[in-house]
């Protein structure tokens, strides 16, 4: 073609081949099917082979009948029945011949004017017998640079050719309609119903119909066999004049650059619509895992908050006990209880009784429900986690309605997977999460608030633990005691005593209050940490593949975009 071109039509060239050359690297990144990266490449292959004219229709509309009658010379069979079962070439040679190829394709060759420049080819109808011929017709509805469909006068636009014509016009060709048989119709007016009824129905069906024309391809070949009276009835001239003068030189450079930039309009269209279907897929998944973050942030506030509340309550604890013990020293350590207080041991044994009491049992207890509270909101973070995910996977899944799931490497099929996998980790985590286990860790770890001093030895209850440290403030209230029994001057320093010992057992309790909350607070963060590290890891690489796939996506899409304006640029610029 390249050889007949002037300057401006070969810059026209080149540019077609470069967008087009874009576009089919864009669709080999965007994940398109085989058949549509087959199709585009086969029209761009196109450019450089002759002009491709295909016939299509039903196999009784009368197509080889139609092909005999523009080429003059019966060089297809024709039939009633469906006899074109192969998919027929014509080309240009100096003697006729035909010649089988691959897949069911013949190529015939005869002396005619008009295959000079132009290839025909006969395809099987849109109702052939054997399955087979239909995909080999669609094969080559994406080569053609026009298509002629061919309906009969007596049974226009059946069922199959509705869904051929549309798949047709999905591709963006040219198409010009042939009513044929007319010669059987009985009257002008039924004629004028047909062809109003055809062409109401063809745009319907396609949009733009390029040209329709009534014909009789069996008067048109009586005329031309001897008969010329019947020409004009054959109302065939019309159709030769149609396809002399849009088929010349020019006309078959434009429809020859407008077939393949259709073609790749429709796949723009398609995988455009994909990669928009994807974003927003995508866009939703970004909201979830947006979704799972905030409830991340709101657990941890909320746990911050009630974690506070019950530090209280064991805080409130040493304060009574705190209170009881100055209540203790006023009580005791005054003039008139010198004798009391000689007596060590039987003070020792009414501080323990009134001050220590059970400080120990519901320190311990109020710590233990802390740490069932701390296993249980885990585990409660971790089964709010899969709900979430279970309910956008629901959610997923309701949008593809009608499909029997997404196709493997897809990018649903990914994101799919990678939920599912997030899902089984989640639900095996929450299996698995043993309470007991989680609970007598974090308690051992309180624990230690009070054993890593040395108080206690390893093994021993978290109650008798904090006994123990208790029991320190006896050992210097005692020793305080000791010393106001053997005092002589006993009225003169008992004040200073009392004062002493209130200070004692408050700087004791303060130590205690500070080590078991720093340590209890030391663990609950441990804890959030580590609930939030064990969410983040599970569901980091869903997080990953949505960044990936999202910066990707928008990536094709706004390559799709700009080839689709360069695409339309040169439609215009053809249709100009």
């Amino acid at each position: 073609m390249e050889a007949v071109l002037n300057r401006e039509q070969e810059e026209l060239l080149k540019r077609t081949r470069d967008v087009l050359a874009r576009l089919r690297d864009v669709l080999a990144d965007v994940g398109a099917t085989d058949a549509d990266r087959d199709a585009l490449a086969e029209s761009i292959r196109q450019l450089d082979e002759f002009f491709l004219l295909v016939i299509a229709g039903e196999f009784n509309s009368g197509k080889s009948a139609l092909i005999n009658a523009l080429i003059g010379e019966p060089l297809l069979q024709e039939g009633v029945t469906p006899t074109t079962s192969q998919i027929h070439v014509l080309h240009y040679g100096d003697e006729s011949g035909r010649t089988p190829r691959e897949q069911g394709v013949w190529t015939h060759t005869a002396p005619v004017e008009l295959l000079q420049n132009i290839n025909i080819v006969d395809t099987p109808g849109t109702n052939a017998i054997l399955r087979e011929h239909e995909a080999l017709t669609t094969e080559f509805i994406p080569r053609s640079d026009l298509v002629l469909f061919v309906t009969s006068a007596d049974r226009p636009f059946t069922e199959s050719e509705r869904v051929f014509l549309t798949q047709i016009r999905d591709w963006g060709k040219k198409i010009v309609l042939i009513i044929n048989k007319i010669d059987i119709l009985p009257s002008e007016e039924d004629l004028e119903k047909v062809v109003a009824f055809v062409r109401e129905a063809g745009e319907r069906l396609v949009g733009d119909i390029a040209a329709l024309f009534p014909v009789s391809a069996k008067l048109a070949k009586q005329a031309k066999s001897g008969q010329p009276q019947l020409w004009e009835a054959s109302r065939f001239q019309a159709l030769e004049n149609y396809i002399r003068d849009t088929l010349d030189d020019e006309g078959r450079f434009r429809l020859k650059i407008l077939n393949p930039l259709g073609v790749g309009q429709r796949l723009l269209e398609e995988y455009l619509g994909v990669s928009e279907s994807n974003l927003a897929l995508l866009k939703d998944d970004t909201q979830l895992l947006d979704d799972i973050q905030r409830q991340t942030n709101y657990y941890n506030e909320d746990m911050q908050r009630n974690f506070q509340a019950r530090l209280g309550e064991i805080d409130n604890i040493l304060y009574e006990m705190e209170k009881r013990g100055n209540a203790f020293f006023d009580e005791t350590i005054r003039f008139g209880r010198i004798p009391d207080l000689i007596r060590s041991s039987h003070v020792q044994r009414q501080f323990e009784e009134q001050v220590v009491d059970e400080t120990p049992r519901k320190l311990e207890l109020r710590i233990n429900e802390l740490v069932d509270w701390m296993v249980e909101q885990d585990l409660r973070q971790w089964t709010a986690v899969a709900d979430h995910l279970a309910r956008r996977k629901q959610v997923a899944a309701e949008r593809i309605v009608g499909q029997s799931g997404p196709r493997e490497g897809t990018l649903a099929y990914d994101r799919q997977r990678l939920i599912d996998s997030i899902g089984t980790a989640t639900r095996q985590a929450i299996a698995s999460y043993d309470k007991e286990r989680e609970a007598a860790e974090m308690a051992e770890a309180a624990r230690t608030a009070v054993v890593n001093t040395g108080l206690a030895g390893v093994g021993v209850g978290l109650g008798v633990a904090i006994a123990a440290a208790v029991h320190l403030v006896w050992v210097d209230v005692t020793g305080i005691l000791a010393a106001v029994g053997a005092a002589t001057l006993g009225l003169l320093i008992l004040p200073a005593r009392r004062r002493r010992a209130k200070r004692e057992l408050a700087e004791k309790l303060a130590d205690l209050r500070q080590r078991l909350m720093g340590n209890l607070r030391d663990q609950f963060d441990r804890e959030m940490r580590r609930s939030a590290q064990r969410v983040e890891d599970t569901i980091a690489p869903f997080a990953r593949f949505v960044r990936a796939e999202n910066e990707k996506l928008e990536s094709d899409h706004a390559e799709l975009t700009e080839l689709e304006a360069h695409i339309a640029g040169l439609k215009r610029q053809m249709d100009e």
